[in-house]
């Protein structure tokens, strides 16, 4: 769930064009992109995803502005929540067919692991949808997916705006982080609720021979942020100063 965070940033796997600039192929060999027909529904899908992240912010605020407090915001937007992030496995099958020039493997990855948490985690254990922790890895998704989605949307349609550009490879800066302690601070939430329940887990002797423990499974998923978190953090820093500092290269000689 962290690469997932990280890739958003990076890669151009969520159904856009997944070039920095079409200027960078000057003098060599350019890329080809998506057919006609690809590129009209690959801007319908992104349009469409950026108007529910939209839908997701909107609900955020009116619950926000009709409680007059954050806490259990969660409940307001759950349903386009579950929906537009699970509508996002249409980008694994965008990358396979190749109509995306992302690998599958880390497209799957980026989005599995959020599909993960929302129906294996927070789905799950209704006990932690209350929790501020959800609000926080919520807030952190729907910013990113909006600037992420607007940013494939003008890519493809070949008129991308410096300030999208600009945000995509910047507000992650503080996103990331914000979207990753989110996250693991509602995994450790969930599992003495997990372990209290045997939620997933299955227990020795069944006939197949076989031991899960989804509590056991959880907490190595929260390990794994250790090494993740900061070489890929790191890695969108080198990508937003080598991304930003090119194209102000190319403005100077406009």
């Amino acid at each position: 769930m962290a690469a997932a965070a990280a890739t958003a940033a990076t890669k151009g796997n969520g159904g856009g064009s997944g070039r920095a600039g079409a200027s960078e192929a000057s003098g060599t060999r350019k890329k080809k992109g998506p057919g006609p027909l690809a590129t009209a529904y690959l801007v319908i899908y992104n349009v469409v995803m950026t108007a529910g992240w939209l839908v997701i912010a909107v609900g955020l605020v009116r619950a926000y502005l009709a409680k007059g407090s954050y806490h259990s915001l969660y409940y307001s937007i759950e349903k386009p929540l579950k929906f537009f992030q699970t509508g996002a496995l249409l980008e694994i099958l965008h990358c396979a067919i190749g109509i995306v020039p992302s690998s599958v493997v880390l497209t799957s990855f980026q989005v599995m692991s959020r599909v993960f948490l929302i129906w294996a985690v927070t789905h799950s254990v209704k006990e932690v949808q209350s929790e501020d922790s959800v609000l926080l890895f919520v807030i952190a998704w729907t910013v990113t997916e909006i600037i992420r989605y607007s940013f494939y949307t003008f890519s493809l349609l070949n008129h991308l705006p410096y300030l999208i550009k600009w945000a995509r490879y910047t507000l992650f800066i503080v996103l990331y982080p914000m979207g990753v302690s989110g996250e693991l601070l509602t995994i450790y939430a969930a599992l003495p609720f997990v372990r209290q329940a045997g939620l997933y887990s299955i227990s020795l002797p069944n006939k197949y021979n076989f031991s899960f423990d989804y509590h056991a499974f959880l907490i190595l998923v929260m390990i794994s942020y250790i090494p993740l978190f900061p070489q890929l953090y790191f890695h969108m820093i080198h990508q937003r100063r080598k991304i930003l500092s090119h194209t102000e290269e190319h403005r100077k000689f406009e």
